[in-house]
């Protein structure tokens, strides 16, 4: 028996959110159906909704969701009725990477996640009337007011913790903490870069500030955002509107460039300009997503001197263990999400996006 709901549905590539009563499918053996309380909204939500990428439209977007489980299939044994869980992407469990703790780099990532729409054996999830809709989006499509959710998307959470303040942990923040913890790893000394000042690269802000890093250097065009940034922890800031970068790193550094950077605007000329800044042995951690197919050129031999280029998915994390972390470093004050964090309630989504894209909210939160 369908499962009656609510959801934000995409009609088209570039069309605005609507809401409109749907079905979900009844869960499969490893799925569970989840009352929604709280999403965030995503650039990559607005990127699919755009039909910048081939996810199938109409459908139902969201994957930072949090809420409440209300049912689960046969087979769930991680969590049960009742359970407070923040929702992340999903995977396979077999694969190589799955199996060797890298689930964010599982073989079957892409269709099971961002383009593919179904369930991987194709069935679909979300339906309106006799129509299909895309749906499964990360596992989850948490646009809606319940989502059917894959067991390996759902982590279980402490329920003294609001799901609204937490909601974002599923991609955005673990993104930008993953890119400092799991891959810069800074040392007593270090000095880190962020470029961009979003929720993601504020994130690694705060991240930074959580380790024995010497100089977190947030770089950005919005005064108020490097303003925030310092709040947050980082102790120097580069307005890219008014300063050289290239400059301003060689002054905070000593000339000796940055250890680690952090790229999440998705503009390939800022990419080239954090390789350039790199100190020998340093690492570019490569966050921000530009459109498919996008190249930038690199100057090879500044790359002899020990140089990394890396890029990242959700922060390599390993969510059952990570989120869960993360979630305590909220509740104690240790990571104030809050700072990023705008409320809307669910019927004005079309209201968050537009304050999103404006540059007036840096993390909005859907609320049910």
């Amino acid at each position: 028996m369908s499962i009656p709901t609510r959801a934000a549905v995409v009609e088209s590539g570039g069309a605005p959110f609507t809401l409109s009563d749907v079905e979900l499918a009844e869960p499969g053996p490893h799925e569970a159906v989840v009352r929604m309380v709280a999403t965030g909204l995503c650039h990559t939500d607005l990127g699919v909704a755009s039909g910048g990428l081939p996810f199938p439209l109409p459908g139902v977007l969201g994957h930072e969701g949090a809420g409440v489980v209300e049912a689960v299939g046969p087979a769930v044994t991680g969590v049960a009725p009742g359970d407070h869980v923040v929702l992340s992407f999903t995977s396979c469990g077999d694969c190589r990477n799955c199996l060797g703790g890298h689930p964010a780099y599982c073989a079957s990532w892409l269709p099971l996640n961002l383009i593919g729409g179904r369930r991987a054996d194709g069935t679909g999830t979300i339906s309106r009337g006799d129509e299909e809709l895309g749906g499964h989006f990360f596992g989850q499509s948490s646009f809606a007011e319940r989502a059917l959710v894959d067991e390996r998307s759902l982590v279980k959470v402490d329920p003294d913790v609001p799901l609204a303040s937490i909601a974002p942990l599923g991609c955005g923040v673990q993104t930008g903490v993953g890119a400092v913890w799991n891959v810069l790893k800074p040392v007593t000394g270090s000095t880190v870069v962020v470029l961009g000042a979003g929720a993601v690269g504020l994130s690694a802000v705060m991240a930074a500030a959580l380790t024995p890093a010497t100089n977190i250097v947030a770089v950005d065009r919005v005064v108020e955002r490097l303003s925030l940034a310092e709040e947050l922890g980082a102790t120097h800031t580069v307005n890219a509107a008014e300063a050289d970068l290239a400059e301003a790193l060689a002054d905070i550094t000593g000339g000796q460039g940055a250890d680690g950077v952090v790229e999440t605007t998705g503009n390939v000329g800022v990419l080239r300009q954090g390789v350039d800044a790199l100190a020998a042995r340093g690492t570019l951690v490569v966050v921000g997503a530009p459109p498919f197919g996008t190249e930038v050129a690199l100057d090879v031999n500044g790359l002899l001197g020990g140089k990394q280029v890396v890029g990242l998915t959700l922060g390599d994390a390993e969510t059952q263990t990570f989120i869960p972390a993360l979630v305590r470093l909220v509740k104690e004050g240790r990571l104030p999400l809050h700072r990023l964090i705008s409320t809307y309630p669910f019927a004005e989504i079309d209201q968050a996006v537009r304050d999103m894209g404006a540059g007036k909210a840096i993390k909005p939160v859907l609320t049910f």
